[in-house]
């Protein structure tokens, strides 16, 4: 790991238990193991660290978890819609980066006006909308019933979103969390697919 990935690691770590606000340039140098100058050759400050971590973690997301604009293939049955769904939800909840991020988000977002803005679109209106979109191609594709896709969004994902945020303050209830996730997804698709042109 090159120094500036490391500086951005410890960055992150310290940043996510500590705050923004109660992280020193000092304590980040101090965790690399070099002397604060140092770290100026590689970030012109704190705010350049964590507009790096933002930056690199919203490439992270983007890759591994898709987008409005990544949506991915279209699933092409239940058991691929739920199974494809637990993969994104499992990502978000195991990556430890994402992990950190999140934290850091829900604790900052009250501070700054772009944290803010970015923790609204990954835990609220980035997700609804990419599940919009994957939701009305599968009804154009006859797999879901026709209704609003944007309502069907909101109410399979505000349910996660509420519980992985449990998950991340109560970590010893993730395993009956993941369940009760997977219990939603499959309700979801019990109510909403259709099966050889009939509701399941």
């Amino acid at each position: 790991m090159s120094t500036k990935d490391r500086i951005l690691d410890e960055a992150l770590t310290l940043f996510s238990e500590n705050g923004y606000d109660g992280t020193g340039v000092e304590q980040i140098a101090e965790k690399v193991g070099i002397k604060a100058p140092s770290l100026y050759k590689h970030f012109k400050g704190k705010e350049d660290i964590m507009n790096a971590l933002i930056d690199n973690a919203e490439a992270r997301y983007e890759e591994s978890f898709g987008s409005e604009r990544h949506i991915g293939t279209l699933p092409e049955s239940r058991e691929e819609f739920v199974r494809v769904t637990m993969e994104r939800i499992l990502f978000t909840m195991h990556d430890t980066v994402i992990r950190k991020i999140r934290k850091f988000l829900v604790q900052e977002q009250f501070r700054n006006a772009r944290l803010a803005a970015i923790t609204t679109r990954h835990q609220l209106e980035g997700v609804q909308r990419m599940y919009t979109k994957i939701i009305e191609g599968m009804m154009e594709k006859g797999l879901f019933v026709k209704d609003d896709p944007a309502l069907l969004a909101d109410e399979l994902t505000a349910s996660v979103v509420l519980l992985i945020a449990k998950a991340d303050r109560q970590p010893q209830t993730e395993q009956e969390i993941t369940e009760s996730i997977e219990r939603h997804i499959r309700h979801f698709c019990d109510v909403y697919m259709m099966v050889q042109g009939s509701i399941k």
